[in-house]
């Protein structure tokens, strides 16, 4: 487990890469840019997000998302294989400290959010359950 020092650290890390991230897809787009193209459009098999009208799609149905399942979702699948531990979850998402409700509160949300991304039977459950830590996108 991380201590909090380590955990800041980390959530600086991660920051500075969405950040980075953000300005290379912004970057890239002054060259190549068309207006009814969204610059955060990510497409992934059958899931498609879009950070700028905050859209979530699977299997070209629209998936109708709460403010934080969305920020949750977006936050896991920015850094796919990514562990993201209770804690920075809830400090990414809600800007708050954690205590125990917090990760109930996570976790309904992210129910809530793999009901809503599973469709069908047979679609893949996107987000994962590490144990004892938190979430990753798969």
């Amino acid at each position: 487990m991380l201590n909090e020092k380590q955990q800041k650290e980390l959530a600086q890390y991660l920051l500075e890469d969405i950040v980075s991230t953000v300005d290379t897809g912004a970057n890239l787009a002054k060259h190549n840019w068309q207006q009814d193209s969204p610059l955060t459009e990510i497409r992934e098999g059958d899931l498609y997000r879009c950070l700028e009208q905050r859209l979530v799609k699977v299997r070209e149905q629209e998936i109708f998302l709460t403010a934080k399942e969305f920020d949750i979702l977006f936050l896991l699948a920015s850094n796919p294989k990514r562990v993201f531990t209770y804690e920075l979850i809830m400090d990414f998402v809600w800007n708050e400290g954690y205590t125990y409700y917090s990760r109930k509160a996570i976790t309904n949300h992210v129910s809530n959010l793999r009901k809503k991304l599973k469709i069908r039977p047979d679609d893949p459950s996107y987000i994962k359950n590490v144990t004892g830590i938190g979430y990753k996108f798969a």
